[in-house]
């Protein structure tokens, strides 16, 4: 998995906040390379309650981190000079507007891992369907989908165990998954 300032930059703020008993859960790209879809990324997301962050910021800041502005949710880990950005339980991913799914609370859904905590991936899967679906600057997510879909080679039912809100285009994706490129060696 390497060794970059990214990674550590994940392992670093996951520690602090295993050691502090704080549920989270890293998620995006990070998470998704926890699953075996490598893809490049420069930042980390990770998942928190409201109490989590409260609770991450009082022990933390100044500390190795700090705020991106005053009051903001999202820190900056100034020893590996990486933004993290943190999403919170119970907001709405994409456009953040009310919709079926939303983030959960991670005492509650986050699993370990093999080197961090991280959402299971069908969760994951279904948090960026709902974000491409509703905020057209978020197609990358969809594309995510896609691509992990082919990577790992997911089965046509994992649509059965997603929100409805977001089955049909999980189904529309793993149809694109199984074309041939007829560009690709692969």
């Amino acid at each position: 998995m390497g060794d970059s300032p990214v990674q550590r930059a994940m392992l670093d703020i996951s520690k602090a906040l295993k050691d502090a008993g704080i549920p989270h859960a890293i998620l995006g790209a990070m998470a998704l390379n926890e699953y075996g879809y490598l893809r490049m990324t420069t930042d980390v997301d990770i998942l928190l309650s409201a109490e989590g962050l409260r609770r991450f910021k009082e022990l933390h800041l100044g500390r190795g981190y700090v705020e991106k502005f005053p009051g903001s949710k999202g820190v900056r880990d100034s020893r590996n000079g990486v933004s993290i950005d943190i999403l919170l339980a119970g907001e709405f991913p994409g456009d953040g507007k009310p919709k079926p799914v939303r983030f959960p609370d991670p005492a509650l859904a986050a699993v370990a891992g093999e080197r961090v905590c991280l959402l299971p991936l069908e969760k994951l899967l279904e948090l960026k369907l709902a974000s491409g679906l509703s905020a057209p600057h978020r197609l990358k997510d969809l594309a995510d989908v896609l691509e992990v879909i082919k990577a790992l080679a997911l089965p046509e039912d994992v649509a059965s165990r997603l929100d409805p809100s977001v089955r049909a285009k999980y189904l529309e994706l793993w149809a694109a998954a199984q074309v041939k490129d007829p560009y690709s060696d692969g």
